[in-house]
């Protein structure tokens, strides 16, 4: 299924799963979007908050010491208000290497209205940001295809769910990656780059899911909507539900899962998560609500969860530390003596069934809702679960 959702609704509040959301009709941008570049300085507010045009004088002075120095100081603008100090340099700087702008952050040469920055501060509209001397080098952008770049536009739309000026969600594929790794060639984000505007820019991934993990993947079409968004998961206002095929059935029907979860090799970006005690070194809270939907006699069972907090692995490692991992799991399943039920894919049977998120612009909810993957389609026929059955985790808590 690939039909765009849009509804109507009329509250800008953060949506609950009760509400029927609707169509989230980007308004129009009323702020102005100025770029920085090398020599450009924050121009001063007038008396009436209105911003002047610097001087011939002051562009010449501001030119000159650019020239000389090669330090130059750039404005936060509106659109770039919470990003992290280094993914603005990201931002206006394409073609500085990720770990050149690290360490020059790392030394302490790069300031915020005059203090030393620090890599995890975010940003405020109006901003100073003094950049020392950079030694940029020609971006190098990889040969691409009409052809190809026409194929990979062509995929992207036949698994949007959803699409404005502003967002973009997709029906992942269960074995699509979201970001590219050793011996990953084709994902998410590189697809990505056949969406690049003409200014160049490319949408942002918002947030992650994993690999075999199969659903709705929120996508930034601009940099304004990756801030507001980016704010939006940060909050938790984004309310999402998945669903899963776990081993056996679990004797509370509804309940909570709280635990910390760590990495078992911290710096391993693909490690297996475990339940770990409150202050273990890369220990993170982590809440899931769960609700079982359907069952089949006592050996599967269909449950339906909602993340609160949003940890790696974080509904995989609880399905488990509960005793109902979940079907297909590579990393998890830890059941001694299971047998797969014969026509059941051993494929990770694991959705992000809904997403339901304010509109970076207007506030208005976006609902979107992902259909069953082929292999959990299968499962369910099989299973003799009905999709439109009645979905209990709407009642569960917000947080």
């Amino acid at each position: 299924m690939n039909a765009r959702e849009r509804r109507r609704s009329g509250g800008a509040r953060p949506p609950s799963f009760r509400e029927r959301s609707g169509s989230a009709r980007p308004a129009p941008n009323a702020s102005a979007k100025r770029r920085g570049g090398p020599g450009e300085s924050a121009s001063a507010g007038d008396i009436s908050g209105k911003e002047r045009s610097p001087t011939r004088r002051e562009v010449k002075a501001q030119t000159q010491e650019v020239l000389a120095t090669g330090v130059q100081t750039l404005q936060v603008d509106p659109d770039e208000a919470g990003m992290r100090v280094d993914r603005f340099l990201v931002a206006r700087f394409p073609q500085l290497a990720f770990t050149h702008i690290q360490r020059i952050v790392r030394k302490g040469e790069l300031r915020v209205d005059g203090k030393r920055a620090k890599p995890q501060e975010r940003l405020e509209t109006g901003q100073k940001i003094r950049i020392p001397p950079l030694r940029l080098e020609p971006q190098k952008v990889a040969a691409r295809s009409a052809a190809r770049d026409q194929d990979e536009r062509g995929f992207l739309k036949s698994i949007a769910l959803y699409e404005d000026k502003d967002v973009l969600i997709l029906n992942k594929p269960a074995g699509l990656a979201v970001q590219g790794g050793p011996g990953t060639k084709r994902h998410v984000d590189g697809l990505l780059e056949a969406l690049r505007d003409e200014d160049g820019q490319k949408p942002r991934l918002v947030h992650r899911l994993d690999k075999d993990t199969a659903g709705c993947l929120i996508v930034a079409k601009t940099r304004f909507a990756a801030v507001a968004l980016g704010k939006t998961f940060r909050s938790r206002a984004a309310r999402k539900i998945y669903w899963a095929v776990v081993a056996g059935v679990p004797r509370v029907r509804q309940g909570r899962v709280s635990t910390y979860l760590a990495k078992e090799e911290i710096g391993d970006k693909d490690a297996r998560m475990r339940v770990a005690e409150h202050g273990d070194e890369g220990a993170s809270h982590a809440l899931t609500y769960y609700a079982v939907v359907e069952t089949a006699a006592q050996k599967l069972a269909w449950l339906s969860l909602k993340p609160v907090t949003g940890r790696t692995h974080q509904l995989r490692a609880h399905a488990a530390h509960i005793g109902h991992p979940i079907v297909g799991d590579p990393k998890y399943f830890n059941v001694e003596n299971w047998e797969l039920p014969g026509g059941l894919q051993n494929k990770l049977h694991l959705l992000a069934r809904r997403i339901v998120i304010p509109h970076p612009r207007t506030g208005r909810p976006i609902d979107v809702t992902a259909p069953l993957p082929p292999h959990m389609e299968q499962s369910f026929n099989l299973l003799g679960f009905d999709a439109a059955r009645y979905d209990p985790i709407v009642e569960a808590p917000e947080a």
